[in-house]
């Protein structure tokens, strides 16, 4: 999500206005582990201490100090999706809720210090529902990309006079940098909160890892089910090449062996209750030359919860976990900079972030918590990057402004600024959505 300056109007080109919410996310920490035909759905993300303790990072913060927490950044994703109505309805729900969560920051924080408000809307574009009251109009709008507060400031129909003190424009800086800070802030308290919920409703997952690879489910009609591997397998090797406890290369190994063996026999050691046994796979070819045999895979891993004796225990568990899942997602974006040729593909758009969040509800609800989770913070800190057309880019015009001695930059260029980082955020979106749309699982059986 990114939050941006926006239009005022429905129709109206983008104008330094008013405040807005896009999730066009990189895909930080939400990433599954890589998959042959369909995507996995999340696993849990503590490790039960283990004797030397296994884990996908070593950098991670630990929720307790033997536990290691499953990173999700390094894997990759290549298509999506969308299963069952119910399960889309939840990821949209989840989405919906922090884009309001998110606008209502914004929209408190110039409320309770009498700034005027003349906008609150769900959405862009045409307005498909709306009501008034106290002078703010409240909206659902037909493109669900974000959505924004607006403020009557540059609005040429507003009979506000130019000079009004409790226009936003005409507030003290501090005033200015609190309703500009006050979305992130909100994301980051409904983050908090989530993880809290969590913890007190359900309790933290905690994984303990064995050797090999669990098979969770096997596409009919594939190469897998064709010969002989079933739901609830363990490949323990693959070509003779044993297989480790639960490590950050552990499912991409296999993987990576099954693209490169297109047509040719692949030969599995396969757990399956107490018995152990050899089963030879020859993978279909994908369009793009490589291999598939039609499997989810995930790490093999026993899962047990995690709950506070108490309310002090609770709020230590949430806290410990708010910071590595913090880490995580700061973390991911060092790594997204000082990678961005390869990580650029990572960017994400509502139908890729739909699609995941419709997998991770089809899962467990522990996902469904961590995904909503790690949305908000994806969103408090890439809001805060000093780029036009980002929370981050409005704080540092009002920062420059307060360098200068409180002398504004020219409004021209301060609105062909935020106007021109609009247009590469509106032009990436649309990019993003035809992407995102193509690698649906169901529009690739379709081509």
């Amino acid at each position: 999500m990114l939050l941006h300056f926006s239009p005022a109007s429905s129709t109206s080109p983008p104008s330094p206005s008013s405040f807005t919410s896009n999730y066009f996310l990189h895909r930080l920490s939400i990433s599954r582990p890589p998959y042959l035909e369909f995507p996995l759905k999340p696993r849990t993300h503590l490790f039960k201490p283990t004797s030397p303790p296994v884990s996908y990072s070593t950098k991670t913060k630990l929720l307790y100090p033997s536990a290691n927490r499953a990173d999700f950044r390094s894997y990759a994703l290549s298509g999506f999706d969308f299963g069952s109505v119910e399960s889309v309805l939840e990821a949209a729900g989840v989405l919906t809720a922090i884009i309001v969560v998110h606008e209502t920051g914004h929209f408190l924080a110039a409320y309770l210090q009498g700034i005027r408000v003349s906008k609150f809307a769900v959405g862009f574009g045409p307005i498909l529902a709306k009501f008034n009251a106290n002078d703010v109009e409240y909206s659902i709008r037909a493109f669900p990309l974000g959505g924004f507060v607006g403020f009557p400031d540059n609005d040429p129909d507003s009979d506000i006079p130019d000079d009004d003190a409790n226009l936003l424009k005409n507030r003290p800086i501090l005033d200015r940098v609190i309703v500009i800070s006050a979305g992130v802030v909100a994301n980051i308290i409904f983050a908090y909160a989530i993880i809290f919920t969590q913890v007190l409703s359900v309790g933290l997952p905690v994984q303990e890892p064995f050797s090999g690879v669990l098979v969770p489910d096997v596409r009919p009609f594939s190469a897998a089910s064709r010969d002989g591997l079933l739901r609830g397998d363990v490949i323990l090797a693959i070509n003779g090449i044993q297989l480790p406890e639960t490590g950050p290369r552990v499912v991409s190994q296999v993987v990576d062996i099954i693209k490169k063996n297109p047509k040719r026999n692949v030969f599995l050691k396969v757990e399956r209750g107490k018995q152990d046994f050899e089963i030879g796979v020859t993978p279909d070819e994908n369009v793009d030359g490589t291999g598939k045999i039609g499997v989810q895979l995930s790490p093999n891993i026993k899962i047990t919860k995690l709950r506070p004796n108490n309310i002090s225990e609770a709020f230590n568990y949430a806290g410990k976990e708010f910071w590595g899942l913090t880490y995580n997602v700061l973390d991911s974006l060092k790594q997204t900079f000082m990678n961005f040729s390869q990580s650029a593909s990572k960017v994400s758009g509502p139908v890729a972030i739909i699609a995941v969040g419709a997998e991770v509800a089809r899962s467990t609800v522990d996902g469904l918590y961590e995904f909503a989770a790690l949305l908000n913070l994806n969103l408090a800190v890439i809001n805060l990057l000093p780029l036009p057309a980002l929370d981050g880019g409005s704080l540092a015009l009002v920062l420059l402004e307060a360098a200068r001695g409180g002398r504004k930059l020219p409004l021209e260029l301060e609105q062909r600024i935020m106007s021109s980082g609009i247009m590469f955020v509106l032009l990436l979106g649309l990019f993003l959505i035809v992407r995102d749309t193509l690698n649906l699982e169901f529009i690739k059986d379709l081509l």
